[in-house]
């Protein structure tokens, strides 16, 4: 395989079931063969993509003490700005060469869940520029509503209900996530420098580029093949909890990001389950011998952040 299936959102939309289960077949050969497509017909245009990047860029070019005052160290849920070199996608490797800030579901402090500390649900931090909120929860909402379209595509394929995923998709765990690689400086020192080599965490990720190369997928067979970006189009693909609750049925891929030759930007749109939601295999697959143990969402999620953050194995007062 040396490009990655296109796939219409379109057919999940359909009111003819038929169409739906054609469509949801076709999504499942794709997660099941190399675990990543292009979604197309997916409802969003250009035009709140092009804010999106420009909204990016406007952040990144912040002075660094403004954007060290968001930092992810400040808070246990996975939100703020993640300065370069303190990620870590491939251990082995060392630290990736990019910058990033993350947005989650939007809670209000006096919230209960935040109050309680309940795992993921803290609140967001804001830049302070014009209309910057506004429009990145604008898109982040967008997002979330391909992504449980998908997931009925998902049980579909599976055999289950159309709706298995949506009671376990009522507040998830949903990451929005604005990433800067600088342009490479001499030779590479790494083939995956700006983002070592890794498998998602979640469910299903969406992501859109600035079309500046860099994203590599390995195929079964072990070769390194780009997956470039086009108009219109996401990049999807399949995470490891995902893969999890299909008892290995849908692949979770190895990808990277090789160090870009001139700046790049990307946003993904990672997509978890819910913090309470139990990622149990035998639920999808009651009759097959379950290759993982049920667990959380959260806990899982905060296992593969762990290893990923040294600073969060270090001691620190909890933020909200």
């Amino acid at each position: 395989m040396e490009s990655l299936p296109i796939i219409s959102m379109a057919g999940l939309l359909s009111e003819q079931p038929a169409e739906r289960q054609a469509t949801a077949n076709e999504l499942g050969r794709a997660c099941r063969d190399i675990g990543f497509f292009y979604l197309v017909d997916h409802g969003i245009p250009d035009s709140v993509f092009e804010a999106l990047f420009e909204d990016a860029a406007a952040f990144f070019s912040l002075p660094s003490d403004r954007k060290e005052a968001l930092s992810i160290k400040r808070s246990p849920h996975n939100r703020g700005y993640v300065a370069i070199q303190d990620e870590k996608l491939n251990p082995v490797s060392g630290t990736d060469s990019k910058e990033a800030f993350n947005i989650g579901h939007d809670l209000p402090a006096d919230h209960p869940d935040v109050l309680n500390n309940k795992p993921f649900c803290g609140v967001n931090y804001w830049p302070d520029l014009p209309g910057w909120r506004e429009r990145t929860l604008d898109y982040y909402h967008r997002c979330l509503n391909v992504a449980r379209t998908l997931h009925r595509g998902f049980a579909l394929d599976m055999g289950a209900a159309e709706d298995f995923f949506e009671s376990r998709l009522i507040e998830p765990i949903a990451t929005l996530r604005m990433l800067r690689y600088p342009a490479a400086q001499g030779d590479p020192q790494r083939a995956d420098g700006a983002a070592g080599t890794h498998t998602d965490y979640g469910n299903v990720t969406l992501l859109k580029t600035d079309g500046v190369p860099g994203l590599e997928v390995r195929t079964k067979d072990g070769r390194w093949i780009d997956a470039p970006s086009f108009p219109g189009a996401f990049v999807c693909n399949i995470g490891d909890c995902l893969m999890r609750w299909s008892n290995d049925l849908y692949q979770s891929t190895p990808h990277r990001v090789r160090t870009p030759e001139a700046e790049r930007y990307s946003v993904a749109f990672f997509m978890e389950a819910d913090p309470d939601a139990m990622v149990d295999p035998r639920d999808l697959f009651p009759d097959q011998e379950p290759h993982y143990p049920p667990v959380s969402c959260s806990d899982y999620l905060a296992q593969r952040l762990n290893a990923t953050y040294d600073f969060r194995a270090e001691p620190r007062q909890a933020n909200r």
